[in-house]
Order: C-alpha cells, then sequence, then structure tokens
C-alpha cells in the first residue's frame, strides 16, 4: 500500500531528499536516456508529494502555485519507480497532487508539461491538450490544461 506524504522543501529529511532525488535520476535520465539538469534550483520553491511503499520512496511529484512555471499551478517530475507502476500508483499521486493543489494553493486550473506516450494517462484525471506538441530534452511533449 502506498502511504502519501506532502512536504515544503524545508520539512524534507536528508534521506527523503536522496531518495527521491535517486528516483528521479533512475527514471528521467538513466531509464528515460535523456541527459539534462534535474537538479534545476526549484525543488526549494516546490511542494513535494512523496509515494512511500514499505517506508522507501516510490513514487514522488513536484508542485508549483501559479506564476513559477506556468500562469496555472503546476504538477511536475511525476515519477514511478518501475518495479511500482503495476499497482496504479501513477493514478495515486497524481489524484492526491491535484487535492494538494486545492488544498495549499487553494487553486483550481493547472497546467502540466506532459510527455506525449502518457496524454491518455492524463486525460483520466480531467487534463486535455492545448497547442502543438514540442520537444523538450529530446523527449516529445504536449501542454495539458485541467480547468
Amino acid at each position: 500500500m502506498l502511504s502519501i506524504s506532502v512536504k515544503y522543501f524545508d520539512d524534507l529529511s536528508l534521506d527523503e531528499l536522496y531518495a527521491i532525488l535517486q528516483l528521479r535520476a533512475q527514471v528521467f535520465i538513466v531509464e528515460q536516456d535523456c541527459v539534462y539538469q534535474d537538479i534545476d534550483g526549484k525543488d526549494s520553491r516546490a511542494l513535494h508529494l512523496i509515494g512511500k511503499k514499505d517506508n522507501e520512496v516510490v513514487a514522488y511529484t513536484r508542485l508549483f502555485p501559479g506564476g513559477v512555471y506556468f500562469k496555472e499551478a503546476s504538477i511536475g517530475r511525476v515519477v514511478v519507480g518501475p518495479e511500482e507502476r503495476q499497482y496504479g500508483y501513477g493514478h495515486d499521486i497524481l489524484k492526491a497532487s491535484i487535492e494538494a493543489i486545492a488544498a495549499h494553493f487553494k487553486e483550481q486550473a493547472i497546467k502540466i508539461s506532459a510527455q506525449q506516450y502518457l496524454v491518455r494517462f492524463y486525460e483520466k484525471h480531467g487534463f486535455v491538450k492545448v497547442g502543438e506538441g514540442y520537444l523538450e530534452d529530446g523527449i516529445p511533449h504536449v501542454a495539458m490544461i485541467r480547468e
């Protein structure tokens, strides 16, 4: 079972931060074979949603109020460890992320930069494509909004 917590950067323990960065690197850099600067200086301004199973970080998102990435609030770095994807944790953390944005930022509209192959996943949570696709760090993406 996935245990979800929401924390500001200053409330993360060093072990949590390390595990989050390790998971992000495992998936976004190694698995997706994409060399990019994951540690972008924005983590300190984010709200971090952490999914743990057996006290290990296996799922994660970072959340921003409107005005940081987009005019709207945003969800980024959506990640579930490869060995945990079969359990539907991506849906669990996305639903919790939408709820956390409403609770912490008091915002409804959310804009994301979604990897193209995940469009249907995000559509199941009320997101719709806006505009044309584009490359981000060499990977096809599309902007999506949930009003």
